[in-house]
């Protein structure tokens, strides 16, 4: 009975864990369509924009930040999931950053330069949920089965 009452509070953990990542993407969506809603494009002010690039970011934050590692780590292979979570974080984040001080010191970026931004968000955003879906499909490792 106590293994079943800390399996639960495990997986609350995670949900809890999860919905927090997912919070966090949905923060950087916000700056980053804040940002590039001040720009001077239109398409990017429309409300079905902006709604995108905050649902996107809570649903690739969710999905890609906690990649199951692979079965077998000592393959001598790189882990192209494990890169493409690594990236797409990476490119998340440096959008939300830019984003967060163009706002803060209204700063409007170049033309060119809101695409860049979006760019790396929606690229990073994409990473991050095909890392998390490739990293589930993956087989788990079983270590008491192999120890056996």
């Amino acid at each position: 009975m106590i293994a079943r009452e800390l399996l639960m509070v495990s997986r609350a953990a995670h949900v809890l864990q999860r919905t927090g990542l997912a919070m966090a993407g949905a923060m950087g969506g916000t700056f980053v369509a804040a940002q590039l809603a001040r720009g001077h494009i239109a398409f990017f002010g429309t409300l079905a924009f902006i709604a995108t690039t905050i649902v996107i970011g809570a649903v690739g934050f969710y999905l890609g930040i906690d990649v199951p590692r692979p079965p077998m780590r000592a393959t001598g292979r790189i882990d192209a999931v494990e890169l493409m979570s690594a990236g797409g974080i990476f490119l998340a984040a440096l959008a939300a950053l830019v984003s967060v001080y163009g706002i803060i010191f209204d700063e409007i970026p170049p033309r060119a330069w809101e695409f860049v931004i979006g760019s790396w968000w929606f690229g990073g955003i994409v990473m991050l949920a095909t890392a998390g879906l490739l990293g589930r499909r993956r087989p788990t490792q079983k270590v008491a089965a192999m120890s056996a």
